[in-house]
Formats: structure tokens, C-alpha cells, sequence
């Protein structure tokens, strides 16, 4: 079979079956960090993300910003389990025709949000390769009281989102900052339910809370906080690469949440119980079953 007949997330499906873990292991596949037994008050979290060229960045673009990302992506896998990032690996494959400058400028994309965050980078592997490839591997640590993972939404739970959606294509998927210090606040001063961050597009990140969780959902149109110049819906709920945090908290949690008047915030849905499935209601009050789909590798 064909891996385009079978999809990335089957063939994550299948691989996941063929994993066998022992009792050090919390939670392997299947969320945005590994958990891993660390100490009395703490997990381990380990995470790890590759870009390539032609699918996550073009030869045109920027290596500090291509270096930036590559980093970037795994920080918000961090921050979607309300961690705190410590160390990373990174590895490189590298076509003889870039230049070292051109190395030097995407290690520093690196090494500056590396600091920004106080992580470690400590080493790291390097090969020859037909297109430009970075992977990194984070490891990072939560309390245990904090961890929050994709399967904790209930019935009547309320759904926020981070920042603004859809502004991917016009740059934002190299810029974005991983949202580390707002899973820590969040977690700090509220009793969050379910969190993901949003690297697939909305809709289809959506969906793994709703499968790990049982539940269904209805989010608004006329709710959902999109980018500036954006105005296509299909950018907002399908693109993917916003990388903002999409988590639930309870009615009361929320009403708590709102009077705060914090503008990162917004809610944007509620959880619904699962025979419902995915609902949009259309800013002219159309209810819509939407499609599971978003941004996938096959």
C-alpha cells in the first residue's frame, strides 16, 4: 500500500502498534510530549520534530528564520503539555552547496531562541543530504500537578485558542513564539482540561483532543480570532502551522479566565458530547458538520 493511500496519521496508528513501553513511561505516542517518570514532584517530557526543505521552508527563505523554526516547533510541543523546556539536540542534513555562512545564520536562529528561553543545546548529529533537514529533540520537565495532556475535555468544557489563526503562508509559520509563558500561566491559575498546539490546522488538532477525550465539539465562526488580513475560513480552520495553544477548561474555569481581559485568549467553542461530532456554527447561524482534515505529510 502506498503511504498517500494510507495517511500520516494511519501510518502514525500503525507504527504506535508495533511500540512497546515499560512502566517509566506515562504517556508515549500519541500526545505532544512523552511523559516519563523523572521524580517525586515532576515528569520528564521529551519531544522531537523534523522541517524539511520544499515542505516546512523554501531555499528562499531566511536560515536564521529556517533555524528558528526548527526549534521553535518542538518548544511549542513543550508548552502544549504546560512544560518547561531545558535541553535539545539538534541534527542537521546539509547539501554541499550551502555555504558556511549560510549555516552560521541558521545556528544563530537557534542559539538566540535557545537563550530566550534559558535551553541548553547540547549537541547534536550532522549528515550529507540531498535537501536541507533539521531535527531537534527537546527535553523538558513539568509538576506534576500542571501536566496537562489531549485527553482531559468533559462535556461543557469551553474552548480557547492563543493569539490569532491562518496567517501561516504570509510568514507567520517562521515567526511565531512558542507559547511556554502562557501554558505556564495558564496552568498556574486555572484548571486546564485538555491542551494541543495547533501545528496541523485547527480542525484537525481539534479532532485529536476530541478523539483522545470522547467528546465532541461546536465552535463559532464568528468567534475565532483570525490574522490580520485574513478572511478566508478555510485558512483559519484547515491551514495549520499556527502554532497557537487550543485547550479547554470548565464553564466556571473559563468565566474566571474571561475576567481577566487578557486579549491572547479567546474562546471560541464548546465541548459537546461525542454523538454530536465536529459542528460549525456559520456567522449566519447555519449549523455545519465539518470535515477532519488539515495539514498532513501523505
Amino acid at each position: 500500500m502506498r503511504l498517500d493511500k494510507l495517511g500520516e496519521f494511519g501510518l502514525i496508528d500503525r507504527i504506535r502498534k508495533m511500540i512497546k513501553t515499560d512502566s517509566s513511561v506515562i504517556k508515549g505516542s500519541g500526545d505532544d510530549c512523552a511523559v516519563l517518570k523523572f521524580d517525586k514532584g515532576r515528569y520528564l517530557l521529551a519531544t522531537c520534530d523534523t522541517i524539511v526543505e520544499g515542505v516546512d521552508f523554501v531555499r528562499k527563505d531566511k536560515p536564521y528564520l529556517i533555524g528558528r523554526k526548527s526549534l521553535a516547533v518542538s518548544l511549542s510541543d513543550i508548552a502544549a503539555c504546560a512544560g518547561i523546556p531545558r535541553y535539545a539536540l539538534v541534527s542537521l542534513g546539509l547539501p554541499k552547496r550551502y555555504t558556511v555562512e549560510f549555516v552560521d545564520s541558521l545556528y544563530k536562529g537557534i542559539r538566540d531562541l535557545a537563550k530566550r528561553y534559558e535551553l541548553n543545546l547540547i549537541g547534536g548529529d550532522l549528515s550529507r543530504a540531498e535537501r536541507l533537514f533539521i531535527n531537534t529533540s527537546v527535553l523538558g520537565w513539568v509538576e506534576k500537578r500542571y501536566l496537562v495532556l489531549r485527553n482531559g475535555a468533559r462535556v461543557g468544557d469551553i474552548i480557547f485558542v492563543t493569539g490569532t489563526l491562518g496567517d501561516s503562508h504570509l510568514g507567520g509559520h517562521l515567526r511565531f513564539q512558542p507559547r511556554i509563558k502562557e501554558a505556564r500561566f495558564l496552568v498556574r491559575n486555572f484548571k486546564i482540561n485538555a491542551m494541543i498546539d495547533i501545528s496541523d490546522g485547527l480542525i484537525q488538532d481539534l479532532s485529536h483532543i476530541l478523539e483522545e477525550s470522547r467528546v465532541g465539539a461546536v465552535i463559532y465562526e464568528t468567534l475565532l480570532p483570525q490574522a490580520r488580513y485574513i478572511h478566508n475560513l478555510k485558512d483559519i480552520l484547515y491551514r495549520g502551522e499556527d502554532f497557537e495553544l487550543l485547550f479547554s477548561l470548565s464553564n466556571k474555569e473559563a468565566k474566571r479566565l474571561l475576567r481577566k481581559r487578557l486579549p491572547i485568549f479567546s474562546p471560541i467553542g464548546e465541548i459537546v458530547k461525542k454523538n454530536y461530532g465536529l459542528i460549525l456554527i456559520d456567522k449566519d447561524n447555519r449549523k455545519k458538520q465539518l470535515a477532519i482534515r488539515g495539514l498532513q505529510h501523505f
